[in-house]
């Protein structure tokens, strides 16, 4: 219903110069095909598209968050707006280039998300994956639908509509979640009571309390505001 493992090595990435993100005058680069302007991006909103892939019915979720927003708070967006509990790694992969948290035993080419603010290395119209728990390997396809012109307001962060609850951690990925609605809906299967049981008593398939949801998503808005339009320190708003 709707309502208002190992890194595989098409992700391995480039070096990234974080100092290039914000240049001190707004000036041009190319990121797979999709002109950036630098800082133009300061003060304007971004309406982004997220869905989950290989999932029938789609769950996903439509979100205004601001430009200058950084891909770590954009995980912490993400992470909220499905239901996700952050018990997981996760990164980022946009035009080859791969973002997330560094980490020293990390084998591979990694850009600090920390400093790439959304509005720097996406364009309107690009399309671009969230990664969530290497094991289940939930990819998450997120579009850039429409960027507004820069100007003064309020942080906006916000779910506006979406449809459909997200699936459980640890639950083995799409085909395990296929697998687990298949269970859940038939009675006489051997493995209903205990998966029913597994879930919890108040999980729906297809409810989204977008209420809750933006109560929770304000709060990152205000704390990405207060702290000097960075939301370091922001972690676990349950």
């Amino acid at each position: 219903m709707s309502c208002r493992a190992s890194t595989p090595s098409r992700f391995r990435s480039t070096t990234w110069q974080s100092s290039t993100l914000l240049p001190s005058k707004p000036r041009s680069t190319t990121l797979g095909g999709h002109m950036i302007v630098k800082t133009a991006f300061l003060g304007s909103t971004m309406q982004l598209r997220v869905e989950l892939r290989d999932i029938t019915p789609s769950i996903w979720r439509r979100l205004a968050v601001p430009a200058e927003l950084t891909l770590d708070v954009l995980h912490d967006v993400l992470q909220v707006a499905f239901g996700w509990t952050d018990s997981h790694l996760h990164d980022f992969h946009l035009a080859g280039v791969r973002f997330g948290m560094p980490d020293v035993e990390d084998e591979l080419l990694l850009v600090d998300e920390r400093a790439a603010p959304i509005g720097a290395v996406a364009a309107q119209g690009a399309v671009f994956l969230y990664r969530y728990d290497y094991g289940d390997d939930w990819e998450h396809d997120i579009t850039v639908e429409s960027i507004s012109e820069p100007g003064p307001g309020p942080i906006v962060v916000e779910c506006l509509e979406g449809a459909r609850a997200c699936p459980p951690e640890d639950c083995g990925g799409p085909p395990g979640y296929e697998n687990l609605l298949r269970v859940l809906a038939d009675p006489t299967d051997e493995e209903h009571r205990d998966m029913k049981r597994w879930v919890g008593r108040g999980f729906d398939s297809e409810r989204l309390d977008l209420d809750k949801l933006n109560k929770k998503l304000r709060v990152i808005g205000r704390r990405f505001e207060r702290g000097t339009r960075s939301a370091r320190g922001i972690r676990r708003i349950r």
